[in-house]
């Protein structure tokens, strides 16, 4: 439910009001009134507003692409991208699994690689 943050511009007071829909904020407008004077001078406040950040589509990347993406040291990038350009294949692989959620939760790539060495080496 979209919030709207307005100020009284007679007591200064902040409100919040709530609209189901942006088609109600709009019918509305000439209704609004500060709950606490009854004023209807409100002036909109812009809050803090989130954006997403891109993501990459790793599948789509080149063979070097991907080697700089293991050359920048963000091991939790290094994570993300198993995890999707391994697909099904790196998911049922039960080591590749915990070395991809290792590496997303931010282990250093190094220890996650020299414990996939030992387990390698320790197998019959």
């Amino acid at each position: 439910m979209p919030s709207y943050e307005f100020r009284c511009n007679t007591c200064g007071r902040a409100i919040t009001l709530f609209y189901k829909r942006v088609a109600d904020y709009e019918a509305a407008q000439a209704e609004r009134a500060c709950p606490h004077c009854g004023s209807a001078s409100l002036t909109r406040q812009i809050r803090r507003v989130a954006f997403a950040k891109p993501t990459k589509d790793y599948t789509r990347m080149s063979s070097g692409e991907m080697l700089s993406v293991f050359e920048n040291g963000d091991s939790r990038e290094v994570g993300r991208m198993i995890h999707e350009v391994g697909g099904d294949a790196a998911l049922n692989d039960a080591a590749m699994q915990d070395a991809a959620k290792r590496l997303m939760n931010g282990e250093a790539p190094a220890k996650v690689e020299r414990d996939l060495s030992a387990a390698d080496t320790a197998k019959p």
